[in-house]
Protein backbone atom coordinates (compact mmCIF):
# COMPACT_ATOMS: atom_id res chain seq x y z
CA UNK A 1 0.00 0.00 0.00
CA UNK A 2 1.34 3.37 -1.02
CA UNK A 3 1.43 6.41 2.05
CA UNK A 4 -0.23 9.36 1.04
CA UNK A 5 3.13 11.18 2.05
CA UNK A 6 5.00 8.97 -0.91
CA UNK A 7 2.25 10.56 -3.80
CA UNK A 8 1.88 13.77 -5.17
CA UNK A 9 -1.46 15.21 -6.61
CA UNK A 10 -1.38 17.36 -9.57
CA UNK A 11 -4.33 19.15 -10.21
CA UNK A 12 -4.91 19.96 -14.13
CA UNK A 13 -6.49 23.91 -15.38
CA UNK A 14 -10.00 21.74 -15.19
CA UNK A 15 -9.64 20.36 -11.76
CA UNK A 16 -8.54 16.55 -12.73
CA UNK A 17 -6.56 15.26 -9.90
CA UNK A 18 -3.64 12.87 -11.09
CA UNK A 19 -2.41 11.66 -8.09
CA UNK A 20 1.09 9.84 -8.64
CA UNK A 21 4.27 8.55 -6.46
CA UNK A 22 6.35 11.18 -5.40
CA UNK A 23 9.46 9.83 -6.96
CA UNK A 24 7.99 10.28 -10.35
CA UNK A 25 7.11 13.78 -9.35
CA UNK A 26 10.25 14.57 -8.28
CA UNK A 27 12.04 14.07 -11.95
CA UNK A 28 10.33 17.67 -12.46
CA UNK A 29 13.27 20.66 -11.35
CA UNK A 30 10.61 22.48 -10.56
CA UNK A 31 7.92 19.91 -9.20
CA UNK A 32 11.72 18.91 -6.78
CA UNK A 33 11.85 22.54 -5.85
CA UNK A 34 8.23 22.79 -4.75
CA UNK A 35 7.82 19.89 -2.97
CA UNK A 36 10.84 19.83 -1.34
CA UNK A 37 11.47 23.44 -0.19
CA UNK A 38 11.71 24.33 3.55
CA UNK A 39 9.88 27.77 3.01
CA UNK A 40 6.84 26.34 4.63
CA UNK A 41 5.23 26.45 0.80
CA UNK A 42 1.28 24.96 0.30
CA UNK A 43 2.90 22.71 -1.97
CA UNK A 44 4.77 21.09 0.37
CA UNK A 45 2.43 21.08 2.95
CA UNK A 46 -0.15 19.16 1.34
CA UNK A 47 1.94 17.23 -1.63
CA UNK A 48 -0.41 18.82 -4.26
CA UNK A 49 0.11 21.21 -6.71
CA UNK A 50 -2.22 22.76 -9.27
CA UNK A 51 -1.61 23.75 -12.65
CA UNK A 52 -4.27 26.39 -13.96
CA UNK A 53 -2.53 26.75 -17.37
CA UNK A 54 -2.10 23.12 -17.97
CA UNK A 55 -4.93 20.72 -19.62
CA UNK A 56 -5.94 17.52 -18.08
CA UNK A 57 -4.73 15.41 -21.51
CA UNK A 58 -1.31 17.23 -21.72
CA UNK A 59 -0.92 16.73 -17.54
CA UNK A 60 -2.08 13.29 -17.92
CA UNK A 61 0.73 12.97 -20.77
CA UNK A 62 3.15 14.65 -18.57
CA UNK A 63 2.52 12.15 -15.53
CA UNK A 64 2.95 9.49 -18.01
CA UNK A 65 6.41 10.63 -19.25
CA UNK A 66 7.38 11.18 -15.17
CA UNK A 67 6.92 7.30 -15.36
CA UNK A 68 8.93 6.25 -18.40
CA UNK A 69 11.56 8.75 -17.78
CA UNK A 70 11.79 6.80 -14.25
CA UNK A 71 12.20 3.52 -15.96
CA UNK A 72 14.22 4.78 -19.02
CA UNK A 73 16.93 5.94 -15.93
CA UNK A 74 16.26 2.10 -14.53
CA UNK A 75 17.34 0.99 -18.52
CA UNK A 76 14.80 0.11 -19.57
CA UNK A 77 14.42 1.44 -22.86
CA UNK A 78 11.39 1.70 -24.76
CA UNK A 79 9.30 4.36 -27.13
CA UNK A 80 7.67 7.21 -25.51
CA UNK A 81 4.62 8.26 -28.10
CA UNK A 82 3.30 11.75 -28.28
CA UNK A 83 0.54 12.70 -30.47
CA UNK A 84 1.36 14.97 -32.99
CA UNK A 85 -1.52 17.22 -32.18
CA UNK A 86 -0.05 17.41 -28.50
CA UNK A 87 3.41 18.48 -29.56
CA UNK A 88 3.00 22.44 -28.64
CA UNK A 89 1.40 22.08 -25.69
CA UNK A 90 3.60 19.49 -24.30
CA UNK A 91 6.71 21.14 -25.32
CA UNK A 92 5.22 24.33 -23.02
CA UNK A 93 4.54 22.44 -20.52
CA UNK A 94 8.24 20.59 -20.31
CA UNK A 95 9.50 24.23 -20.50
CA UNK A 96 7.53 25.22 -17.23
CA UNK A 97 8.27 21.84 -15.63
CA UNK A 98 11.75 21.35 -16.63
CA UNK A 99 11.80 18.19 -17.62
Amino acid sequence: MVRKEDTVRLISAEGHEFVIEREAALVSNTLKNMLTSTGGFTETQLGEVRFPEISAPILEKVCQYFYWSLQFASGKETEFHIEPEMTLELMMAANYLHT
